[in-house]
């Protein structure tokens, strides 16, 4: 009688631990699950400010845009405002008045079109795509002062910066490009 009672112990202790185990595996698949979830949708909303940045890159490198008098590319645009102070001025995405929506990549990267409308950068599941271009200075860029130097053409930096959300997203992801060009310096 003694064994069988000792028997049935070791039983249900065996049974409580393999139950320990599996409520433990399930568990971490759990996490692992949103862990992979979460890095699924940044990757997504990453890509979203991706498509934006290159539709500002794309859009100011387009000769018939350039060329038409009643468009403007972003980075011509960026450089008839003001100029931004990094250190005191923010270029959040969450300040909506200073972006641009971009349809840069439900149909593609069109020449001759502006991709400037709702920001739709994929459908299922909705993600939104903005950009802003800001004008940060005007200067001699890195290493060209030689080739520059003494005539009337200066080096523009800009900064081009994207981002993307998933709608319902508490948070944005965000990338940003420094663009320079070469152009005639302000007078």
């Amino acid at each position: 009688m003694k064994q069988q009672g000792l028997v049935m112990v070791f039983a249900l202790l065996v049974l409580m631990s393999l139950t320990v185990l599996g409520v433990a595996s399930v568990s971490s698949s759990l996490m692992q699950n949103k862990m992979a979830v979460s890095m699924e949708k940044q990757s997504l909303a990453f890509d979203a400010a991706e498509a934006a940045i290159a539709g500002v890159v794309f859009e100011s490198e387009d000769e018939v845009l350039l060329s038409d008098p009643d468009k403007v590319d972003p980075l011509s645009q960026a450089r008839q405002g003001n100029i931004v102070d990094l250190a005191n001025d923010d270029i959040s995405c969450f300040n909506a008045n200073d972006w641009t929506n971009r349809t840069v990549t439900t149909s593609g990267l069109r020449t001759n079109t502006e991709h400037t409308a709702a920001g739709l950068f994929d459908e299922k599941p909705a993600i939104s795509s903005w950009s802003r271009t800001a004008f940060i200075q005007e200067r001699a860029c890195l290493g060209s002062s030689n080739v520059i130097g003494g005539s009337n053409i200066s080096c523009h930096v800009f900064i081009i910066k994207g981002c993307g959300q998933l709608q319902g997203a508490k948070f944005a992801v965000a990338n940003t490009l420094s663009a320079s060009v070469f152009a005639p310096a302000s007078q």
